[in-house]
């Protein structure tokens, strides 16, 4: 009887276990190599609504936006672009607070492929601690200043163990692309196939409202969730590095 009760000890125990391990399929899906270039979804159906070169006067209407219609965007942020980060913090944090991601695009905006490794480290972890100053957590993800991936800045990305985005269309608001000329490119591209990571920048004001709002409507129409970077890659619990950081109680840059 106590061999009998040992044994049906022993397989609970192993089933249980059994039942901690991870899905292989899902561990797959969720391992991006660090440092290897990402430009789309790695499934149908969604669309990631991604910004670049904030936080801006626009980012807090931005997230109205979204948090209106019930979607989450991705923002990636600069740490001096457009003025000091911490001249924003009640926007970055109310971004992050809503549910959005907050990723990296470095801190001074520089041409990344023409650094040195020790200069690449310190653009991103300048972003990482106001990261931390600001709402306690450090990036996973990061795109690169004009999607410059050359030099030594994918194996500095390995090191830090960073996914790289980059993008499969172009919202072209950038080069002056009104905001019907970039909804084009999006039409052009199709709702068809695994979903889009676009290039968009919340520092125009066109895209924020007219491009962002019909982006919304477009996907309803076709279908599509529209979700974070991190979650069109299978990765929602990815999308920052783990554990706590403390904070140096910067305010300024």
């Amino acid at each position: 009887m106590l061999f009998e009760s040992m044994i049906t000890a022993f397989a609970f125990a192993l089933c249980a276990s059994a039942r901690a391990v991870p899905n292989p399929v899902e561990m797959f899906k969720r391992a991006h190599t660090p440092g290897t270039v990402i430009n789309k979804c790695s499934k149908p159906g969604v669309l990631a609504l991604a910004y670049d070169d904030g936080p801006y006067q626009y980012t807090s209407s931005l997230v109205d936006t979204l948090d209106k219609a019930g979607v989450k965007g991705t923002f990636f942020y600069t740490g001096t672009l457009y003025g000091c980060i911490y001249n924003q913090k009640a926007a970055v944090k109310k971004a992050y607070d809503s549910g959005h991601q907050i990723a990296s695009h470095t801190w001074t905006h520089p041409h990344m492929g023409s650094m040195g490794a020790a200069q690449i480290r310190s653009e991103m972890e300048k972003v990482e601690q106001a990261f931390v100053n600001i709402f306690g957590r450090k990036p996973q993800y990061v795109r690169p200043p004009y999607l410059e991936t050359g030099g030594q800045f994918l194996s500095v990305m390995r090191e830090m163990n960073y996914t790289v985005i980059t993008d499969d269309v172009d919202a072209g608001d950038w080069n002056n692309q009104s905001p019907q000329q970039s909804q084009q490119r999006f039409q052009q591209a199709g709702a068809g196939g695994n979903g889009h990571i676009p290039l968009m920048h919340e520092t125009y004001q066109g895209t924020v409202t007219t491009l962002t709002n019909w982006l919304i409507n477009w996907a309803k129409t076709n279908n599509l969730k529209i979700v974070t970077v991190a979650e069109c890659l299978d990765d929602a619990d990815g999308a920052y590095k783990p554990g706590t950081f403390p904070s140096n109680g910067q305010t300024t840059c």
